[in-house]
């Protein structure tokens, strides 16, 4: 994929680019949890962005997208939100803008495999590859951590989806054979070995791309707001749901709407699954730890509302079968990919067992994809 980018850049601008891998990511578990102050497990994976860039010396962008086959431009004087593939660069160079930088000219080429709507943010991949990428050409010197937050509000301000910071950290600050678990109220995190050298990492994916999760993943977020309200008015300590526990979501329930308490329940839930998950890990028990990914789908199948039913079958699909660990949907939701963690012998097996059934099913064939953990956004060469 660099050489096709690097081929590619040269063919249209005729000039040598930096080139630059930015990794699309897994969460093991702790969904939905990164903007309600929580815990998280995410990891970078083999899915990748590729960017060719190059500086041009004028005061426009013009990007080349490989997908669409299709090159479109902008004013660095005039950024503003525009439809399409293109506004998460705007929104990258609107957030270096505003935090004072002087944005050169440039010209890029994007290509990559990282599926698009499938789950594995796609879209963080493509914010970290271009901060990362005019950072390295304009020298502003920015930490990985700054890198994140640019690519978390640049998706806040263009797209407008209120994501937590979970995606965008784990584009940036992967590394290969860990997985990370990261507080999303301090930024504090740590690593931890994902050693199981006889299993496999396996992403099915529905083929459903909903429109439903942009605008729901907001509903959830001003939920999840609207609990955290009336739970201060009771204990003044509760900032988020990360402050909340049963006891007190019990205590509030007859002044919850039916689904605010449902998706508080999830979350409180889902912070304390992910505090026994990093002790699963360290131990090597994968199988309660599979157990915790199970829990976490039903979760936000009945509780969050966030799957579908193409999701609840490939999940229930892999429950049947011995040789998976756990199962879960991953992502925002309402379509793209479960997780899976396999036996590394029984993978072929066990895609044609998920794609034949789904096929009977649905009528279509899932995509699975084998993974590994990978590292973060790396700035290649030129």
């Amino acid at each position: 994929m660099l050489q096709q980018a690097k081929d590619r850049f040269l063919q249209l601008f005729g000039k040598a680019p930096l080139l630059v891998s930015s990794p699309g990511r897994i969460n093991l578990i702790g969904e939905h949890t990164d903007y309600n102050d929580g815990l998280v497990m995410p990891a970078a994976i083999d899915k990748k962005i590729v960017y060719a860039v190059a500086l041009n010396g004028t005061r426009r962008c013009n990007a080349h997208a490989a997908f669409s086959r299709e090159t479109l431009g902008f004013d660095l004087d005039a950024v503003r939100p525009t439809p399409g593939w293109i506004n998460y660069l705007l929104g990258v160079v609107d957030q270096l803008q505003q935090r004072g930088y002087n944005v050169p000219g440039f010209d890029c080429v994007i290509t990559g495999n990282v599926p698009i709507g499938a789950g594995l943010s796609s879209s963080a991949a493509v914010e970290g590859g271009l901060v990362a990428a005019l950072d390295h050409l304009a020298g502003y010197g920015l930490s990985r951590m700054e890198m994140a937050r640019i690519g978390q509000l640049a998706e806040h301000t263009f797209p407008g989806v209120q994501c937590g910071i979970m995606d965008q950290f784990a584009n940036l600050h992967g590394q290969q054979g860990q997985v990370m678990l990261l507080d999303c109220r301090d930024l504090s995190y740590r690593y931890f070995p994902f050693n199981f050298p006889d299993r496999k990492i396996v992403l099915c994916n529905s083929m459903v791309h909903h429109s439903l999760a942009s605008s729901e993943y907001n509903v959830r977020r001003s939920q999840c707001e609207e609990g955290v309200k009336v739970m201060q008015a009771v204990q003044p300590a509760v900032r988020s749901l990360r402050d909340a526990d049963e006891a007190l979501l019990q205590a509030v329930k007859p002044q919850l709407d039916a689904a605010v308490y449902k998706r508080c329940a999830y979350v409180i839930a889902e912070i304390a699954r992910v505090r026994q998950a990093g002790a699963y890990l360290q131990q090597g028990n994968l199988q309660q730890f599979g157990k915790l990914m199970y829990a976490t789908h039903d979760g936000l199948s009945r509780l969050y509302e966030v799957s579908c039913p193409e999701l609840d079958y490939l999940v229930e699909l892999a429950a049947r079968r011995p040789e998976v660990a756990g199962a879960r949907m991953m992502g925002g939701g309402f379509g793209g990919c479960t997780i899976n963690i396999v036996q590394a012998d029984q993978v072929d097996a066990y895609t044609t067992y998920i794609q034949e059934r789904y096929q009977q099913k649905f009528g279509k064939v899932p995509e699975v994809y084998v993974t590994s953990i990978e590292n973060g956004v790396q700035v290649e060469s030129y």
